[in-house]
């Protein structure tokens, strides 16, 4: 028996030592995004005036995710504690990440993410402020099977479609709706240069004609931007930047010196997007010291029932009402109306 014993508590602490499939979803770091991280503006301008933030925060809110990849495992145990720490969300690997998805590849990809979400942050902050600059689609990728497999090629920028100026996404789509599937003349700035292209569309699986090409959006702006932070992705800070760059655009404290934090995507229009792990970027603003949350509409499912004592979350579906919240907030406005997750 004694061995038996034995035997069966080595057995336990090997299962609980061996690598397990699943995903911790942790709170991670608050950054304030009108502060500075390691003596260093997380928030540049160059080319343009510009005002110091002297009080106040504007927390973006992070998350940890460890293990699910080949050179990121966690053990059972871990997986246990967390599961019993209410902070922490455990996932099946397999619902966060492709089988054989590497450490490397979720750093590109969300290093990708970070930059896209730095450009639209950029783009809604000086459409709120009223300051011109130019944006165009071009090609992030070529679907292999698609109508422009082998004519275009990513980073192409798309200038015109026969002929019409492709001023945003429904030039494109009105132009093959009316073509009915002939082919269209699209002008393009390849490595800065322009040409002239024929692509034949393709029904789409909706009945609607496609180019086979997936696009984005690139800008240039009329002066600098930039951001001093590294080790952290995703597109979940876009809010909380294009807050801070309209705060560094501007005189005063937008915060009016007290403690904000947040999450969401942004788009170059100012819409604010849902984002994952909110649970614990709420517990991280909470630890950050920060009083007043903005949460999208869109999370408010998520928000409910999780809202960590002492923490304000307020519900902001675009950058003008989150930038409206701060200022009001700031300003003491008495008697404000903030929407609430309910």
């Amino acid at each position: 028996m004694a061995v038996s014993g034995a035997l069966a508590v080595l057995l336990a602490v090997a299962a609980m030592t061996i690598p397990a499939p699943y995903v911790i979803e942790s709170p991670g770091p608050a950054i304030n995004t009108i502060g500075q991280l390691d003596g260093k503006d997380i928030i540049t301008v160059s080319g343009h005036e510009s005002f110091p933030t002297t009080s106040g925060t504007l927390d973006l809110t992070t998350v940890h995710m460890t293990g699910g990849l080949p050179d990121s495992q966690i053990s059972f145990g871990e997986a246990l504690v967390s599961w019993l720490t209410p902070s922490h969300t455990v996932y099946p690997a397999e619902l966060i990440y492709a089988p054989g998805t590497s450490q490397e590849a979720v750093n590109n990809e969300n290093s990708a993410a970070m930059t896209g979400s730095q450009d639209n942050a950029t783009a809604a902050a000086l459409t709120a402020l009223g300051i011109k600059y130019q944006s165009n689609l071009a090609v992030a990728t070529v679907i292999g099977d698609g109508a422009s497999a082998g004519i275009l090629k990513p980073d192409d920028v798309l200038l015109t479609i026969d002929g019409r100026a492709i001023k945003d996404l429904q030039v494109i789509q009105d132009a093959l709706a009316e073509g009915k599937g002939a082919a269209v003349e699209l002008a393009v700035r390849r490595d800065g240069a322009d040409m002239t292209v024929s692509v034949v569309p393709k029904m789409g699986p909706e009945g609607k004609y496609l180019l086979g090409v997936a696009l984005q959006s690139v800008f240039k702006f009329p002066f600098e931007v930039n951001f001093a932070l590294d080790n952290i992705g995703g597109p979940s800070a876009g809010m909380m930047f294009a807050l801070g760059i309209m705060d560094k655009l501007t005189p005063g404290d937008l915060t009016g010196g007290k403690p904000f934090a947040g999450t969401g995507t942004i788009d170059p229009d100012g819409n604010v997007g849902a984002i994952g792990g909110i649970a614990q970027k709420m517990v991280g603003a909470q630890k950050a010291g920060a009083k007043y949350f903005l949460a999208p509409g869109a999370n408010c499912q998520d928000v409910i029932g999780h809202i960590p004592n002492g923490l304000e979350v307020i519900k902001v579906n675009t950058l003008k009402e989150a930038y409206d919240t701060v200022s009001g907030i700031g300003a003491g406005t008495a008697g404000m109306k903030l929407p609430r997750c309910e």
